[in-house]
């Protein structure tokens, strides 16, 4: 079987390509999707449709062009990987995290100890919670291969 597994979350840091070449290393069956990663195309993706004058609606179409991508995404794969960054509130990730919970999407979120407090709800319905993409790599060796 090859697993899907879709990674959330902060596009600041290298933990993506971490996990992936973690992965890799020990020859796991995987696939991995995620969001546009590329903060200005990210923002700027309702402009497709036209220019806006107010941030709102040009924030409001980018988020749903957007969507298109993530819940198509997060709707076929097998597993999430949700990030939460020190530097930034991530509340795409947060939402990404209620949408596996509410589709019954198995989930492992990836933050330091510091903000366990603010993500107590996310983390009570992830199974399981990483503080590095060494910890996420091992977790999935795990799943994947039974070792």
């Amino acid at each position: 079987m090859e697993w899907n597994i879709y990674l959330s979350g902060e596009i600041h840091t290298d933990w993506r390509q971490k996990i992936i070449d973690g992965c890799a290393s020990h020859n796991l069956s995987v696939v991995f999707t995620s969001a546009v990663t590329n903060h200005e195309a990210s923002d700027s993706a309702g402009d497709l449709l036209g220019a806006e004058e107010n941030s709102f609606w040009r924030d409001h179409k980018s988020a749903k062009v957007n969507a298109l991508r993530t819940k198509t995404l997060i709707d076929k794969c097998d597993l999430a990987i949700v990030r939460f960054g020190d530097k930034y509130k991530q509340w795409n990730a947060a939402f990404d995290a209620g949408n596996c919970a509410a589709l019954g999407k198995p989930y492992i979120t990836l933050h330091s100890e510091d903000i366990i407090h603010p993500l107590k709800e996310v983390d009570a319905a992830a199974l399981a919670w990483a503080t590095t993409p060494e910890q996420v790599v091992e977790i999935l060796k795990y799943t994947i291969t039974n070792t």
